[in-house]
């Protein structure tokens, strides 16, 4: 994913420079300098939770997060000045979690190597350690699919719009990050990728508002997180995950 951030920086770098070359007359698009391309490179910051869960599940909120990256495509439907389009894309998404009380997930050797349960981290790694970092994320490579309705006909580019559609994602790696301190004040991380019990593909339904530059987004799991059984304590949790986003182009 730091490949993907980088190359991010650098389009957001050459839409500022592009916009500073402009000449001051021409006239305003969606956001300051964003060019006139019949596609979105979206970027979605949000949070993540769970729902369906048990109690010992829980995570932290503003720790939870989740990044998407999307690039999607519009194809006008039902006419000319209808007001509809389909926008078919791609990309990533990454969702982190934070469990309370210092848990986290690790694999759970009598379900076998798929497999997770949820202990806290002092139990694994030692009963006189300092947590300062320890979360868990599942990154995915998405296929997003929307219809959207513009208000504005006559212009797609300007005024509100809404969409409700949804995505498949498949699932390429899973890891739990660690980061601590011993009783000898020696600092260690340590990173595990495992599958975890997750289920390979997550399928669900997200709903979207706002203006081609700007919008507020949520996603609604349809599938469980984890396989059945195979996950901590049998939970049969499902993802809900929503924030904001900005379009690059």
């Amino acid at each position: 994913m730091k490949k993907i951030y980088l190359l991010l920086v650098t389009l957001c770098l050459f839409q500022v420079v592009q916009a500073q070359d402009q000449p001051i007359k021409k006239p305003k698009t969606p956001i300051g300098g964003r060019p006139n391309i019949p596609s979105d490179l979206s970027i979605e910051f949000g949070f993540n939770q769970l729902n369906n869960r048990s109690e010992e599940l829980s995570v932290g909120f503003f720790q939870s997060r989740t990044l998407n990256i999307y690039y999607q495509y519009p194809v006008k439907i039902l006419g000319e000045n209808s007001g509809f389009v389909i926008k078919p894309g791609f990309g990533f998404g990454t969702d982190k979690m934070a469990f309370q009380d210092e848990q986290n997930l690790f694999n759970n050797p009598d379900l076998g190597p798929e497999s997770s349960e949820l202990l806290e981290v002092q139990e694994v790694y030692g009963d006189n350690i300092v947590v300062n970092k320890n979360t868990f994320a599942a990154n995915y490579i998405d296929i997003p699919i929307d219809i959207v309705y513009h208000l504005n006909k006559s212009n797609y580019l300007k005024g509100f719009r809404m969409s409700v559609g949804g995505k498949v994602g498949f699932l390429y790696n899973a890891h739990t990050k660690i980061r601590y301190e011993d009783s000898n004040r020696l600092k260690r991380s340590v990173k595990d990728a495992q599958n975890y019990g997750l289920e390979k593909v997550r399928y669900g339904i997200s709903v979207k508002a706002g203006t081609p530059g700007f919008y507020a987004w949520g996603y609604f799991g349809l599938n469980q997180l984890f396989q059945k059984g195979l996950g901590p304590s049998g939970t049969q949790a499902n993802q809900i995950n929503f924030g904001v986003a900005v379009t690059l182009f």
